[in-house]
């Protein structure tokens, strides 16, 4: 307050001109909120600020961590869809022919192994390429990014396109718990009403990784668990942003708000690998 004091009484008889100490405060006050002082802070001061800022960070770059950084939306790939469906298709023919020749039990178990494998490999990747894919109730497209796709028809869709010999527009139009029930018998089909969501998760990582079909309240969508405990809920989201989405288990909003859940893990099963490799026609559960 002293330092204050002294400061403002020097100014005061500055030039000769004396002012009282209120004076004096209340001319400074009348500088400070005055519209060029604002002026000149805002054209030179703040930019100058900002330049010297901007000269010593790396690459130029502000941080902003009060600033959501939101990534680029993912953009449908139908090409590389088709070149996956392809190869894999040849893949399978391949396993398929091997399958029909081995010799022994042991050696199918090997080659079903593999079958899995594969799958686990492939089908998350081929659901990634229908990312940004915009959701419609109605909608039934086939290809990735050409119109709009239902909750159903992207499980039916990638099911098929990845060599699972079903019924398309039927199994689509199934309850998820029909869809999965067309593939699995109902002892390994886990459902669950009320369940926290947490010990949900734990259920379903303490049964292994796998391709899984997952039922909802009024949703069904793909459930992909990995090695590692990671779990990946990739869907046809009728909620925001109304698109095909690959959502972590924190992001997972509609897995998280539904009251009843159901799942199937389809590369689990060794018929449904089986299956698979002979080219066995699924029948619809209805």
């Amino acid at each position: 307050m002293a330092i204050r004091t002294t400061v403002l009484q020097d100014f005061a008889v500055f030039g000769q001109v004396r002012w009282t100490l209120p004076e004096v405060e209340g001319r400074v006050g009348e500088i400070l909120n005055s519209r060029p002082f604002i002026l000149f802070v805002v054209l030179f001061l703040l930019p100058w600020g900002v330049w010297l800022l901007w000269d010593k960070l790396p690459e130029g770059r502000i941080p902003l961590p009060f600033v959501e950084r939101v990534p680029p939306s993912p953009e449908p790939d139908p090409a590389k869809y088709r070149l996956m469906i392809a190869e894999l298709a040849e893949q399978r023919a391949g396993l398929a022919s091997r399958y029909s020749a081995a010799g022994d039990e042991e050696e199918r178990r090997k080659i079903e192994d593999e079958a899995r494998v594969l799958l686990e490999g492939v089908m998350p990747a081929l659901m990634q390429c229908w990312l940004g894919t915009p959701w419609d109730f109605n909608g039934t497209s086939e290809t990735p990014g050409e119109g709009t796709i239902a909750c159903g028809y992207f499980v039916s869709t990638v099911l098929r396109d990845a060599g699972f010999r079903v019924e398309r527009f039927r199994l689509a139009q199934q309850a998820s718990q029909n869809i999965i029930a067309t593939f699995l018998p109902r002892s390994e089909m886990h459902i669950r009403v009320s369940t926290p969501y947490q010990d949900f998760l734990e259920e379903v990582v303490s049964r292994g990784a796998g391709v899984r079909i997952v039922g909802l309240d009024n949703h069904v969508a793909f459930l992909v668990v990995s090695k590692d405990g990671t779990v990946r809920f990739i869907h046809s989201s009728g909620a925001r942003p109304w698109a095909v989405v690959d959502e972590a288990q924190e992001q997972a909003k509609v897995l998280q708000a539904s009251n009843y859940r159901v799942t199937g893990n389809l590369t689990g099963n060794r018929e449904v690998l089986r299956n698979w490799l002979t080219a066995v026609d699924w029948e619809t559960r209805t």
